[in-house]
């Protein structure tokens, strides 16, 4: 006898037609049980220190206001060091009442009269960082006239100005100027330099404080902070002490994530899927690390994972037959339409709605079940962008540009984890939050370009080997007729523009209060240290290892 499949091919009976499947060979994860194993005696906050950051945060308060206004070098130098170690979100009150009576007394009515290079660079970049929309035209005095793009100044003030260009918006030429002669200038004095300002230059040039994971430019300052002459010894216990308190706070909620994703067992019963909750872990610690966001990296961290593990179904295992099951499955979002599923896209199907059944739990007690709404639609947005490139590499279609970029920007997953990050976060979240950021304004287009960019310059080639949808080069590529180059130059052009995008919406009056936006910000922060030089999600045991390890497994010495 012999049976009639779907598509009219006649198979003998009970012989199941082979099934070819794209072969990814993600690396397995390097951590193992390491952080699911912890116990609560591990992860117990010792009382005495807690006390005494508390003691230690009440005398900097007092450094921080008490300090007269005709110190401010003194002022500024110290709010930089409180915000490189890590610490502002603590003074939080006190940086903003400080920036602001900078920022009037002397941007806005033209009195700074320094020729400081390094101090006017610093507080143009901490006015910036704070939404002030300070002029950039007090760099020009710094200008070699006799020599067009030149500016003077020494190591420290360049390294400054080089830090402060990061924060430049476009039309700002002075700052394109000044951005690619200070890294010109500081690559040429890197072995001229003595410890620490060596190290100083050379981690900048690697990653800019704008650019880098609050918390990993914490714990890099904090080593190199203690090595200054004239640093301030309250400033350094205080960051060493509240780093290590946070670092317990994070391990207790990793622990817990570690222990909810090995009784999933993805790894075992999904092994096509790359098993990174860690990495997602630290993803969502880059986006907020602060103690009162723990609901929302528990909720922001459980869908990273589930959406990993749906990027790698559509991507690296299924079909184009079972991917639109899947896809009508979470059109559908019932666990009824679980029985139209293959078995292995169960396991995911049931522990996604799990997830949100568990989000909507926890939101409908504190009244906003309303977030959870929108966390569902992106998601269904990401599923159906997943699928319409899923159609394009079965046919083999190379899209235009901007085919490509009005779906890769969603497949990039941003725009999703944008929403989905909000949905925890506390009061500052409202309806109208939500609105905003389900329409994807400008700031979030210009984080998911930066992501979707970034990405398909360090992982295309891996990809393409493997069998994937076209890339942003290979689509660049195929429409303007250049080579690979010479496509990976214009789309780091593009990630730069974006750069400039996130920063102008950052600057007053913004759209959205600061620590909304910042989210979206820190979301393109991640991507550009993870991402730098290769894919390091996915190649985890290279890239991400020493981040996850000083973060969230080694503790700064006291």
């Amino acid at each position: 006898m012999s049976v009639q499949n779907s598509v009219g091919l006649v198979l003998p009976q009970n012989r199941a037609p082979e099934v070819v499947r794209p072969s990814a060979k993600f690396q397995p994860s390097i951590w193992g049980n390491h952080f699911a194993k912890y116990t609560s005696h591990d992860l117990s906050i010792d009382a005495p220190m807690a006390k005494q950051i508390e003691e230690l945060k009440d005398e900097v308060r007092r450094k921080l206001v008490i300090t007269s206004a005709d110190k401010l070098l003194e002022k500024v130098n110290m709010i930089d060091a409180i915000q490189r170690l890590g610490l502002a979100y603590h003074f939080e009150t006190e940086i903003e009442e400080a920036l602001e009576h900078i920022y009037l007394t002397y941007h806005e009515e033209n009195n700074d009269e320094s020729d400081d290079l390094y101090h006017v660079a610093l507080r143009f970049r901490l006015l910036r960082q704070q939404g002030y929309p300070i002029s950039c035209e007090m760099f020009s005095k710094f200008k070699d006239n006799n020599a067009y793009g030149n500016f003077l100044g020494d190591v420290r003030g360049m390294l400054s100005l080089y830090e402060a260009t990061h924060l430049r918006v476009h039309g700002e030429d002075i700052l394109d100027q000044a951005l690619a002669f200070s890294t010109t200038y500081l690559q040429s004095v890197t072995t001229q330099l003595s410890s620490p300002l060596t190290t100083h230059v050379i981690h900048a040039l690697k990653q800019p404080i704008h650019k880098g994971i609050p918390r990993l430019e914490a714990r890099q300052f904090i080593s190199l902070y203690e090595l200054e002459d004239l640093h301030d010894n309250t400033l350094l216990r205080l960051a060493k002490l509240d780093f290590n308190l946070l670092q317990k706070i994070h391990q207790k909620e990793l622990s817990e994530l570690a222990k909810w994703w090995k009784d999933l067992d993805f790894a075992t019963k999904l092994p096509f899927a790359r098993d990174r909750i860690v990495e997602c872990y630290f993803w969502t610690l880059g986006v907020y690390f602060e103690p009162e966001y723990c609901i929302g990296r528990r909720i922001l961290t459980k869908v990273i994972a589930m959406a990993s593990i749906i990027d790698d179904t559509y991507d690296a295992y299924g079909t184009i037959d079972e991917l639109k099951l899947f896809t009508e499955a979470i059109e559908r979002w019932d666990m009824s339409a679980i029985d139209q599923l293959p078995e292995y896209m169960k396991l995911s199907y049931r522990a996604l709605l799990d997830v949100y059944c568990e989000i909507e739990e926890e939101m409908a007690k504190e009244g906003r079940s309303y977030r959870v709404h929108f966390a569902k639609e992106t998601m269904k947005n990401l599923v159906r962008a997943y699928y319409v490139e899923a159609i394009w590499f079965s046919k083999q279609y190379v899209p235009t540009m901007e085919e490509y970029m009005h779906v890769a920007l969603t497949t990039s997953g941003y725009y999703m984890l944008a929403t989905t990050s909000f949905v925890g976060m506390g009061d500052i979240v409202t309806m109208e939050t939500c609105q905003w950021v389900f329409n994807e304004p400008e700031i979030a287009k210009a984080s998911s370009t930066i992501c979707r960019l970034m990405d398909d310059i360090v992982s295309h080639k891996f990809e393409q080997e493997r069998g994937h949808v076209a890339s942003s080069i290979e689509c660049y590529m195929e429409q303007h007729g250049v080579s690979e180059q010479e496509a990976c130059d214009e789309l780091r052009r593009q990630v730069t523009n974006a750069w400039k995008f996130i920063n102008q919406e950052c600057l007053k009056p913004t759209a959205m209060p600061m620590p909304i936006l910042m989210r979206i910000v820190n979301f393109a922060r991640v991507i550009d240290v993870t991402h730098k030089k290769e894919d390091g999600y996915t190649l985890a045991a290279t890239v991400l290892k020493d981040f996850v390890s000083s973060l969230l497994i080694d503790p700064v010495a006291i």
